[in-house]
């Protein structure tokens, strides 16, 4: 019985999204977000798991987080600038596991295993294309002990997906609205189609008007002659710089989108539901987007979704306060 007593934890062996087999504990207790995608996935999924986040939490975040995991400290990250310089923080820490969601070239898969080999701590690479999101829930919900959870979430997300794909199979790509993602405080930042920044709006069938045919991916630097010519009959942004001065700004106003109303600030708190960063938080602004997008064909409201949401997702239970400044500005020039 002694013997048995002193024998190590349990191991069991999770492959991840890279095919690498990776041996965990059979109890995760601790973990370490690799980057701001990887703390998103975790907080969603098993919060009480997290030993802090990359960045921490500013005062108009802190909120919109349950309040055990509103201070945790910062832990920086593993993954994008910063690299490895955190290495000695995941010592200090000694998480069961390190977690990162993301790409999974060959890259991230050498700094996975890299930083396994360097600290001995068993490193989960999870793909964290949007299409990947259920299967994303199951692996993690599995690998950290709460498949119930991992398993409700992501058909969650499939039935949100399958939502709009019926939307959208009825609208010709032709006839759906030319849209486009003002980023920075003078909306001339955006990302081109096919791009991370813009696929939640093309998801939920905008037509991003950021298009050169697949020769450019990525965010681009555009010109006020080029939005001329593009001329959007929507416009979502995130800042809050520019929407506060597009409808009065001279240059912008022969745009569609602005002598519509149809300029919408996105939400960002407490993270972006459009591509700040690229986690689940995007599914908030699938389904943002869609309604906004085909207002006539998507029954649900943008309200109610929202309280369930962050109440599903990010444990939180709205007041009417807190809900009502998160979508004020939601609704284009209507909601001022």
């Amino acid at each position: 019985m002694l013997a048995l007593l002193a024998l190590p934890a349990q191991a069991r062996t999770v492959v991840d999204s890279a095919g690498r087999s990776v041996e965990i504990p059979d109890e995760v207790d601790t973990v370490f977000a690799a980057g701001p995608p990887a703390a998103i996935l975790l907080y969603i999924v098993k919060p009480e798991a997290m030993t802090g986040w990359p960045r921490a939490l500013r005062p108009d975040e802190r909120e919109f987080i349950a309040e055990p995991y509103r201070d945790l400290p910062e832990t920086g990250r593993l993954t994008g600038r910063g690299g490895e310089a955190n290495l000695e923080r995941v010592l200090q820490i000694q998480p069961d596991l390190i977690l990162d969601f993301g790409s999974v070239r060959d890259t991230y898969v050498d700094l996975a295993n890299r930083v396994q080999d360097q600290t001995g701590i068993p490193y989960l690479l999870i793909d964290g294309r949007f299409e990947n999101t259920p299967e994303a829930l199951r692996v993690v919900g599995e690998a950290l002990g709460v498949p119930e959870r991992g398993e409700a979430l992501a058909e969650d997300v499939e039935a949100t997906f399958a939502r709009i794909e019926r939307i959208l199979e009825t609208v010709p790509e032709g006839e759906r609205p030319r849209t486009y993602l003002a980023r920075g405080p003078d909306g001339l930042e955006t990302g081109m189609k096919g791009s991370i920044n813009t696929e939640i709006i093309e998801r939920a069938g905008g037509r991003n008007v950021a298009d050169d045919g697949g020769a450019t991916r990525g965010l681009v630097q555009v010109s006020m002659e080029q939005m001329i010519t593009a001329n959007p009959d929507t416009i979502v942004t995130w800042d809050p710089n520019f929407y506060g001065k597009v409808f009065d700004d001279p240059l912008w106003q022969g745009i569609d989108a602005v002598q519509s109303g149809r300029v919408y600030l996105s939400p960002s708190l407490p993270f972006g539901w459009i591509d700040r960063p690229p986690s689940l938080n995007r599914i908030m602004g699938l389904i943002s987007m869609t309604g906004l997008l085909y207002p006539d064909d998507w029954e649900g409201n943008l309200r109610e979704e929202t309280r369930e949401f962050y109440r599903q997702y990010y444990h939180v239970d709205l007041s009417d306060d807190q809900l009502g400044r998160l979508l004020q500005w939601t609704e284009g020039r209507s909601g001022e």
